[in-house]
């Protein structure tokens, strides 16, 4: 387990939305930009890291209950979707990393997937 402000040292990310919520701990990191795949295999508390840009993005995160959204390769998701995510509590990340090596420098500071 981590924190939010961990994740977003460890990415060199830039917090978007949810400042106040940097302390929340985070148990497990999910990398997809299929959100079929995200609700099949997400777990609660956990970090979504995507370069999908879209409204579902949020809502898939709210019915997961994940606390944090990264969006790699320097993505940033526009106004109405930062204040959904602002609505609801969600921290909203961004990073310059591609995907791969986003979760690949999670997993190496010791943040898992989870069981499938």
């Amino acid at each position: 387990m981590m924190t939010i402000k961990d994740v977003r040292d460890i990415l060199e990310a830039r917090v978007l939305v949810g400042e106040n919520n940097l302390e929340d701990m985070i148990r497990s990191a999910c990398g997809s930009d299929m959100m079929s795949d995200v609700l099949a295999f997400s777990k609660d508390h956990s970090v979504l890291l995507t370069g999908l840009c879209n409204p579902q993005v949020i809502r898939t995160a709210e019915m997961l209950d994940i606390a944090c959204i990264v969006f790699v390769r320097g993505k940033k998701p526009d106004e109405s979707i930062l204040k959904m995510a602002e609505e609801r509590g969600l921290v909203i990340l961004s990073t310059d990393h591609r995907m791969f090596s986003a979760c690949g420098m999670l997993y190496q500071a010791g943040l898992r997937g989870g069981r499938v």
